[in-house]
């Protein structure tokens, strides 16, 4: 945790950072004991505002009529930065993917901010962005009008390695379900339409289409329910399936395809097919190329080492709706390592290794690097 600014601001965001800093990690182990799952992160978002609103943030919650949204805002300078929090969990897993880190590094950059905020002529924005984990939550704030108007949008995201650089898939989020007919699977099998075999039927057509897809594509599912007993047809079955390609364009493309294979099913059982979209489509990232290199470089002086690691470093391909808000502000979404190989995001052991001594350095690097980076991007702002 030592540097060398080359600015006194640097120098005194830093030094900001350095007094949160028991403060942040108590905030990323409190969110990480306490996982809350998309749309339902209640005692996560009011902790991530009470920290903003303890460093002298103003903060309106329930932001734009999202109960778990926030915007925390500091300063009047023409330079607005936008800094994203996150801290939903993962159903079944907790903070598999570190969101609690994400959260406190998003304040820590906040406190490093505010310190200079003045003077290096900055509004700093934190929002607080529920169901990244396949709701859309930043999606549907962007609907609202969220995000407008800013010089830089930026987190940080955990990761097993340290990766610069976000490429992350477009995706969709779709619910099946089938509806067919129950009957006595013993003694009138003949009057039942089998739910089940519809599913079957539609993820052996998956697994064949997946033969001639693009090599950036995947398709990937869950059923959820796959019927209630074994002597009864199943009379419903139910899945979760997502949809990833390269852009948003492709994604239509392919999506056409996949649920044409679960239409298969409903045919050639007689089942009835409904496919939801749970959220919006999420679109791949577009990044800010300047604002990376500041950041790479700051991260660097902190200690991080982004030289390419062979077999390790898909992490950035994850898809994430801070690609929606990529389109209409400049974004960076770097990934810092916290040392969890062999262990990777969505795994209960990375979740394991969001608290700790690795876990806190990502805290302290992310928030004083975002911080730093901010600082850099204000320079090269145009006067208004």
């Amino acid at each position: 945790m030592t540097t060398h600014p080359t600015s006194p601001a640097k120098a005194d965001a830093k030094r900001a950072v350095d007094a949160a800093f028991g403060d942040l990690v108590a905030l990323s182990n409190a969110l990480h004991a306490d996982p809350e799952v998309a749309w339902q992160e209640h005692r996560s978002s009011a902790a991530v505002a009470d920290a903003l609103q303890k460093l002298g943030f103003a903060v309106t919650r329930d932001y734009l009529g999202f109960d778990t949204a926030f915007l925390a805002t500091f300063g009047s300078g023409p330079v607005r930065i936008g800094i994203m929090a996150e801290y939903d969990a993962l159903p079944g897993l907790g903070h598999a993917c570190g969101h609690n880190i994400i959260a406190a590094s998003a304040v820590g950059a906040a406190a490093g901010l505010a310190a200079v905020a003045d003077r290096a002529g900055l509004t700093i924005e934190v929002y607080g962005t529920p169901a990244e984990e396949g709701g859309g939550g930043k999606i549907e704030l962007l609907d609202r009008g969220a995000f407008q108007n800013l010089d830089l949008a930026m987190m940080v995201h955990p990761s097993p390695v340290n990766i610069a650089e976000a490429r992350p898939f477009a995706v969709s989020h779709s619910h099946v379900r089938y509806t067919g007919k129950a009957a006595h699977a013993g003694a009138y099998p003949e009057r039942g339409i089998n739910a089940n075999d519809a599913f079957i039927v539609a993820q052996v057509a998956l697994g064949l289409l997946r033969q001639q897809l693009p090599a950036g594509v995947r398709v990937h599912g869950v059923m959820t329910n796959g019927g209630e007993a074994p002597n009864a047809i199943p009379e419903v079955t139910e899945g979760r399936w997502y949809v990833r390609a390269e852009s948003l364009a492709q994604l239509v493309e392919i999506e056409a395809r996949v649920l044409a294979c679960f239409e298969a099913g409903a045919l050639a059982t007689g089942c009835t097919l409904e496919f939801t979209p749970e959220s919006q489509p999420y679109a791949e990232f577009t990044t800010a190329e300047g604002a990376l290199a500041h950041f790479k470089r700051n991260a660097t002086e902190l200690g991080r080492d982004f030289t390419p690691s062979e077999g390790d470093s898909a992490m950035n391909r994850a898809s994430t709706d801070m690609g929606n808000v990529s389109r209409i502000a400049p974004s960076i979404h770097p990934y810092l390592s916290i040392g969890s190989l062999p262990a990777s995001n969505h795994q209960k052991a990375f979740a394991d290794a969001c608290v700790g001594a690795l876990a806190e350095s990502a805290i302290y690097d992310g928030s004083v690097a975002m911080a730093w980076t901010a600082i850099d991007v204000a320079l090269e702002v145009p006067a208004r």
